[in-house]
């Protein structure tokens, strides 16, 4: 048998591993339990059985466990149609089992995705249903959107294989989710979830501290912040906030991210752009009350990380093939609007 088969041995986390010691989830048979039959619920569900995977989901309340096949079908239709999906939508539903029953849900599972609403003391009675149920070796993974598994899982016996795994919404379109681990989550087990949804088509970060909010929202939390300030102060309408990032930043930021929109918007790179406007964003940021200069260290540090990723003698290279891609995007949009 070849070491694809074998299970990990030290029982922390119950996944094939490959001939290098590493996590081949992909090769599992045991099920993936969805905990929760929301939005979110249906569309891990998707993600899981889409890449091939038994899926069990898990919903309490009888009225929306008959709704959720519905909800099924109408997604895996649509993805079939723009060819996200390689196999026809009833094969993919058949792999998802709805369930009424949490333990019956979690048994024998490899790998648990919790998607019940963002309420600590749901979460807190979840997790420790979860931790007596699921097989001492399967990953229990929270969607939170915000609240850090420190805060409900800290004094669970299993502690050690519970993190958070939080997605954009829907997770079967937008395949970036941050692995958010506890000071107490083992390293093994963040290991084992970052392959398991590697293998259904995901795109894990690891984020190395807990904060609230973890990446994602923070980020979009910071643009929130500052729309909702210019809507009060009359500096410019919703809509008009709402065109300035559809067709502006947000069409920018599809093929490349802050860091790297900066690198490329200045000759020389983003330690340029710092030294460029550092200062006017520093007494932006003033107007608001914040006070987070980008000092010479920080710039420093980053301007590193990405020469790392993009020496500079290949900056010219990158901003023609930045440039391309728009067009791509915007030709798109052209044939999609008319």
């Amino acid at each position: 048998m070849s070491d694809f088969n074998r299970r990990k041995a030290d029982g922390k986390a119950g996944l094939p591993v490959r001939d290098d010691g590493k996590p081949a989830v992909a090769q599992t048979k045991r099920p993936v339990a969805v905990i929760g039959g929301g939005s979110i619920g249906v569309a891990f569900s998707i993600v899981f059985a889409r890449a091939g995977l038994p899926v069990r989901l898990f919903e309490p309340d009888a009225g929306r466990r008959a709704a959720v096949p519905a909800d099924l079908k109408s997604r895996l239709q649509d993805l079939h149609q723009y060819d996200l999906i390689d196999e026809a939508p009833d094969t993919v539903a058949a792999r998802i089992e709805l369930v009424g029953d949490l333990p019956a849900a979690v048994a024998d599972t490899v790998y648990v995705a919790e998607c019940a609403p963002e309420r600590l003391d749901l979460k807190k009675a979840l997790f420790a249903e979860l931790d007596k149920s699921a097989p001492p070796d399967a990953v229990l993974a929270s969607a939170s959107s915000a609240i850090m598994a420190s805060a409900f899982a800290m004094e669970l016996p299993g502690r050690h294989r519970i993190l958070v795994a939080h997605p954009g919404n829907p997770p079967f379109l937008i395949p970036v989710v941050e692995l958010v681990p506890a000071p107490f989550t083992d390293r093994n087990i963040v290991e084992a979830a970052a392959s398991l949804l590697r293998a259904a088509g995901m795109e894990p970060i690891v984020v190395q501290k807990e904060v609230e909010g973890f990446v994602f929202n923070r980020l979009q939390g910071a643009l929130l912040r500052e729309a909702y300030c210019l809507v009060r102060d009359g500096v410019v309408s919703v809509d008009e906030i709402d065109r300035v990032v559809r067709s502006g930043l947000g069409l920018r930021w599809s093929v490349i991210g802050p860091f790297e929109t900066a690198d490329l918007n200045t000759r020389g790179g983003i330690a340029s752009h710092a030294e460029k406007m550092g200062p006017a964003y520093a007494r932006m940021s003033a107007e608001r009350g914040q006070h987070d200069p980008w000092t010479p260290e920080l710039v420093a540090k980053v301007t590193e990380e990405r020469r790392a990723l993009l020496p500079l003698d290949r900056w010219e290279a990158r901003v023609a093939w930045r440039d391309r891609r728009l067009m791509a995007l915007i030709r798109h949009r052209k044939a999609q609007e008319s």
